[in-house]
């Protein structure tokens, strides 16, 4: 997550090397991403909703970010 980017809040991910924005619901912005890896993406960012937005708050006051847990 980069803070300094730009509006709307969102999220990078990767993917077996393929890197691509996402808002926080986990919707493709930016970038190539398989199917399959949207599908995965999508589910991790509802899970993790809350957090995702904590951390873009943390961002914006230049504090740390938490870590969030991966999809298992």
């Amino acid at each position: 997550m980069y803070y300094d980017d730009h509006n709307p809040p969102h999220f990078h991910a990767l993917y077996e090397g393929v890197e691509a924005v996402f808002d926080m619901e986990g919707n493709l912005l930016r970038g190539d991403m398989i199917p399959r890896a949207q599908k995965l993406i999508k589910e991790w960012s509802r899970i993790h909703n809350s957090e995702l937005i904590d951390n873009w708050h943390r961002a914006q006051e230049d504090k740390p970010l938490n870590w969030i847990e991966p999809l298992r």
